[in-house]
Formats: structure tokens, C-alpha cells, sequence
């Protein structure tokens, strides 16, 4: 009798970490700082494994009991699974608008041929898209925000109820909607280039047109590599403060009902 009690009590266990973790890895892999490609794998796994084992006693009240066959325990887990991928996708977005922001800023200041492997990406990309999104990573890790991404992955659990079949619909609205948030920001970020590459371009095509001898391309170039890496200078920290409140924004409304 007491054999079987503790054989129900593991597989109850068993079947309670497997439940969180279908979301939380899936999550986890989608994230970013951890879900980056310079994150070796076995340490996304570990630490996924970790969370899972202090978070699924918090959970246990909240998971739904045991399936009765391998079907149903199957499309559970694949339930789950949609939900880690909905959540990690919702994460990705927020920080994408920091590679946005740093592609129009590459094109405006003269740099979209300089390009760099983009660890969060998993691609080439431009050298300073490739600078904001290492930046975005520092300050969610400085500014305690992935505290929230984790607390986002928790809390989802009073909305999306584990055994319930995931709202598909509402899934692709917040994606939607949240893609087009995330353009944008990062066209907000990078207004201030915008704003000195249009009054450059005018400029030296006023001055192409009283000097149709003089080479404006090659006086214009390094001009504007200047004034990015000015602009880029004098507006860097207030745009990662600009980008760290709009994602702290993201991650406390992304579950809200309503």
C-alpha cells in the first residue's frame, strides 16, 4: 500500500515538472539573454531544469491532474508548449525594437555595409544593430527586468490555465498588435538620425546644386559617419532608458485581461 503511494506521488511529481517545464524551456529557449545562440545550450537547459524544480511546488495547485492516456498527456504538453513559444515570442519582439532602431540608424549614418554576427539574432546584422541588442541584454540584466520576464511566465498561469486549449486568436492579435508597437519604438529610437540625415541630405543638396563641381559624395560620407557617431553618443543613454521603459511596460501588460 505504501509502495503505491509513493509510486502516485512520484509520477504525480514527474508529471507536475514536465507540465511546467513544456513552458518555461520553451519560453526560456525564445528569451532574451538566455535564449541567445552565445548561451550554450546545456546551460539553457540546466537552468530551465532549476526554475522548473523551485517553481512547480508554487504551481501544483494550479496544474490539472494527470491525464488518464498518452494522447491526452500528449496534446497537454503541446498545449504548454504553444503558450512557452506564445510568451517567448511576445519577449523577443520587445527587444527586436533595438535591432530595428540600430538598422535605420546604420543607413542614416553611412554604416549599413559594416556588419557583425548578432548573437540575438543568430545572424549577420548591422554593427550598430548589433551594439543595441548586446545593450538591451546588459540593462534587462543590470535593471533586474528579467526578474519580470520570469514573474511573466509565472503569472501566465492565472490567465492561460494549463489543460485548457490555448486562445489562438487572441495569440496572433497580441503578436499583431505587439509587432506593430515595436516598429514603432524603434523608429522612435532612432528619430533623432533621422531627423540629421534628412537636414544633411537637404543641406548638401542645396550646396550639389550652387557647386555642381564639387564631389558632394565623397565631402558628405565622412561627415555623416561623424554626426552619427556624435548623435549616437549624445543620445545613447537616453535611448536605452526610452527603450528599458517601453519593455518594463511590455512585460507588466503583456498578461492583463482585457
Amino acid at each position: 500500500m505504501t509502495r503505491e503511494i509513493m509510486d502516485r506521488l512520484l509520477t504525480t511529481e514527474i508529471f507536475s515538472m514536465m507540465l511546467v517545464f513544456a513552458r518555461f524551456g520553451t519560453a526560456f529557449s525564445l528569451m532574451p539573454g538566455f535564449g541567445d545562440t552565445t548561451v550554450p545550450v546545456r546551460a539553457r537547459l540546466l537552468l530551465g531544469v532549476a526554475i522548473t524544480i523551485v517553481v512547480a511546488p508554487v504551481l501544483a495547485p494550479q496544474l490539472p491532474k494527470m491525464p488518464g492516456n498518452v494522447f491526452a498527456l500528449l496534446l497537454m504538453l503541446g498545449g504548454e508548449v504553444l503558450v512557452g513559444v506564445f510568451l517567448g515570442t511576445i519577449l523577443r519582439l520587445g527587444a527586436m525594437s533595438l535591432d530595428i532602431a540600430g538598422t535605420v540608424i546604420s543607413f542614416q549614418s553611412g554604416l549599413s555595409s559594416a556588419t557583425i554576427f548578432n548573437p540575438s539574432l543568430a545572424e549577420q546584422g548591422s554593427l550598430i544593430a548589433s551594439l543595441l541588442s548586446a545593450l538591451g541584454v546588459i540593462v534587462i540584466f543590470d535593471t533586474n527586468l528579467y526578474q519580470l520576464l520570469l514573474r511573466g511566465v509565472i503569472d501566465s498561469y492565472t490567465l492561460l490555465s494549463p489543460g485548457a486549449l490555448p486562445p489562438i486568436g487572441d495569440f496572433s492579435e497580441v503578436i499583431v498588435h505587439t509587432s506593430s508597437r515595436v516598429f514603432q519604438v524603434g523608429v522612435q529610437l532612432a528619430a533623432p538620425f533621422l531627423v540629421t540625415g534628412l537636414l544633411l541630405m537637404v543641406g548638401f543638396g542645396l550646396l550639389g546644386r550652387l557647386m555642381p563641381q564639387l564631389q558632394v559624395f565623397f565631402v558628405a560620407l565622412p561627415l555623416q559617419m561623424f554626426l552619427g557617431f556624435v548623435v549616437l553618443a549624445i543620445c545613447l543613454p537616453a535611448m536605452l532608458l526610452f527603450w528599458a521603459d517601453f519593455y518594463s511596460g511590455l512585460l507588466a501588460g503583456m498578461l492583463q485581461p482585457g
